[in-house]
């Protein structure tokens, strides 16, 4: 049965990244270049030599592109179908793709959103060059701290149940969540270097498109994947209740 979710999670994200792919090249790909052409006029106005391209921008944007969405979005659909997994049958009577689509709608908060929030994305050429592993390792530890609050925030909810019933421990869980993620959130470093002149526009652009790109990815993988296992684990979920109620 894993074999069988990863599988078609794989499949999920493979055509959840083409369509992120389309997205990201149709909306965020001009930001990147406005952002580009800035830094380029920036060192030109400091008399500073153009830096070397150690590859195109013709390659960046199409195959580089292609490449980082695509395995990324693979990744995801393998990491998707182990949470679909464990979510499953966990969170309530829900049908296979109704739990897709609710740890989708989980996965895109928890691992984009939230961490967004604090660090929000950025073209490429804005930021320090020296801080580019610093701001990484940070960038990676709120998203794993998200997830982990997550997961709490679930636990939480799942033993609130007996208590409060299912709606009052899940605003609970939830609200509990975003008081812990507050207080994370506010004591994280600051990172701030988005240099003076910047055109606000295409920063603002570049960010709704990195909300967007995402958005398209999860959506997509949940639905698509919600579908490809409802037709296998529905007939095995109600022959398990015919047999448990006889």
């Amino acid at each position: 049965m894993m074999r069988l979710l990863l599988i078609r999670g794989m499949l999920s994200g493979v055509v959840a990244g083409v369509l992120a792919l389309a997205f990201a090249r149709l909306f965020g790909e001009p930001q990147v270049g406005s952002a580009i052409g800035f830094e380029s006029a920036l060192n030109a106005a400091k008399g500073d030599p153009p830096e070397p391209e150690l590859v195109s921008r013709g390659i960046q944007s199409t195959l580089g592109l292609a490449t980082g969405v695509l395995v990324y979005a693979v990744a995801f659909g393998g990491l998707f179908a182990l949470a679909f997994a464990v979510a499953h049958g966990r969170i309530g009577r829900l049908s296979p793709k109704a739990t897709a689509v609710v740890v989708a709608l989980g996965g895109y908060l928890t691992a984009f959103v939230v961490p967004f929030l604090k660090y929000p994305s950025n073209p490429p050429s804005i930021g320090n060059p020296d801080t580019i592993d610093q701001r990484t390792i940070i960038y990676v530890v709120m998203v794993v701290v998200s997830l982990a609050l997550a997961v709490a925030a679930t636990y939480l909810g799942r033993r609130l149940v007996p208590r409060l019933g299912a709606w009052n421990a899940a605003l609970v869980s939830i609200l509990a969540f975003i008081v812990v993620v507050a207080v994370v959130e506010a004591l994280m470093p600051v990172i701030s270097e988005t240099p003076n002149g910047f055109p606000a526009n295409v920063l603002w652009n570049f960010r709704i498109a990195s909300l967007g790109t995402q958005l398209v990815m999860w959506t997509t993988m949940g639905v698509l994947f919600g579908a490809l296992v409802q037709r296998h684990l529905a007939p095995r979920a109600a022959a398990e209740r015919t047999t448990t109620t006889v």
